[in-house]
């Protein structure tokens, strides 16, 4: 089951409970209202520096969940501020429904999936403020859409519309403003109803941290992994629903 699919930027509690929660297969990031994101107001930080930037305020708990401030088993790069998205045991989905610029551009780039409305824009100022690329945005950017297209939307800091988004490989797929939701979630119904969430767990994982290893570390990785992936009871189910030609009832185990 999907379960509560929706996180806007305004219920980050709702979302530390909701991460946890085996009911809920798919996470759908979403703005509230007509835009996505638009940043942090630097103008704003440029004229009270004693105060700092306005940042949106996220629980401990949402990065962290041990005693000691770290995470077992994740990457230290996954424990960043933004980066924790690939270390999210979850598929994570960007709905993109208006502009996402600066800061709300950079957190659809950590999210697993990016889908965008017609009405979607993407881009940083960064460049037209004198300032650079922030929180890994010249890690990860580049690793989705290649160095000169990376380049190109940082330098010129200009906005890209959704079409364009799509043939650089930024987003996933365009849906109509109408009925944009909708679509997203039909396509997370799809994943939560169909897919192991085991599967989606393990998947995550492997190419997240292939961006780390050669080609031999993920293959052994991959080799044992299916190992392991043979003995589970979502591959008994996989293999139980699809010869007795029923909707499959994954656990996630």
């Amino acid at each position: 089951m999907l379960g509560p699919p929706l996180w806007t930027r305004r219920s980050a509690p709702r979302y530390t409970r909701q991460k946890g929660d085996a009911n809920v297969r798919v996470i759908i990031l979403t703005g509230a209202g007509r835009g996505f994101l638009r940043g942090r107001g630097y103008v704003a930080a440029g004229r009270h520096r004693a105060t700092g930037p306005g940042r949106l305020s996220w629980p401990d708990s949402f990065l962290r969940n041990t005693s000691n401030g770290e995470r077992q088993n994740v990457r230290p790069d996954f424990q960043k501020k933004y980066s924790y998205f690939p270390s999210i045991q979850k598929p994570v989905i960007a709905a993109v429904n208006g502009p996402a610029v600066g800061l709300g551009f950079i957190l659809t780039l950590y999210c697993d999936l990016r889908f965008a409305s017609e009405t979607a824009r993407f881009g940083t100022a960064f460049a037209k403020r004198g300032l650079i690329a922030e929180y890994g945005l010249a890690w990860m950017l580049p690793r989705l859409i290649g160095p000169a297209n990376a380049l190109d939307m940082l330098f010129s800091a200009r906005l890209v519309d959704a079409q364009e988004a799509l043939r650089m490989g930024l987003v996933n797929q365009v849906f109509p403003q109408d009925g944009f939701l909708t679509s997203v979630y039909a396509y997370a119904k799809d994943l939560a109803n169909n897919v192991s969430p085991r599967s989606m767990r393990i998947i995550k994982t492997q190419v997240y941290n292939a961006m780390f290893q050669t080609l031999g570390e993920a293959f052994e990785t991959s080799e044992e992994e299916m190992v392991k992936s043979l003995q589970c009871e979502d591959f008994k189910e996989g293999v139980a629903h699809f010869v007795e030609k029923r909707a499959p009832v994954f656990t996630g185990r």
